[in-house]
């Protein structure tokens, strides 16, 4: 008589190959959507410098130039944030622009900062700062 069936061995077996799949998938894929949730704060922050640098074209400072009428206060601008974009350190010559982990990124990441002539800054997970931007990865 032949039985047709799996044996608990290979129930088993194709468990435990699922169970180390999901371990080396999951964590990828969590690492991935904090660099993409990263470049869109990053992309933000370089749409609020081009607003700055409009802003001040037009009235010769950057006093007056606010986050929440000059750029985006949060990333996504709608909808539930994962930065909050806010403006310091404003004169007539200098600003700088910080965009701070909330929501689903706090804890996974730190602040990203641009100030006015360009130095960009960035706090990864391990709140180690950086005098630059990770373009590509979880390091610069």
């Amino acid at each position: 008589m032949n039985k047709k069936g799996f044996t608990l061995i290979e129930v088993i077996i194709v468990a435990a190959i699922i169970g180390i799949i999901a371990a080396v998938a999951i964590p990828n894929y969590d690492r991935y959507v904090v660099r993409s949730k990263r470049a869109d704060g990053m992309g933000a922050l370089l749409t609020a410098v081009n607003a700055m640098e409009r802003f001040r074209g037009a009235n010769n400072t950057y006093v007056g130039a606010t986050a929440g009428g000059t750029f985006a206060a949060q990333v996504p601008p709608t909808g539930t944030a994962y930065y909050n974009v806010a403006l310091s350190n404003l004169t007539a010559t200098t600003y700088t622009i910080t965009a701070t982990p909330t929501g689903s990124m706090a804890g996974k990441e730190g602040a990203l900062v641009l100030q006015h002539n360009g130095i960009r800054r960035w706090t990864d997970k391990n709140g180690t700062a950086h005098n630059c931007w990770p373009e590509s990865g979880d390091d610069c």
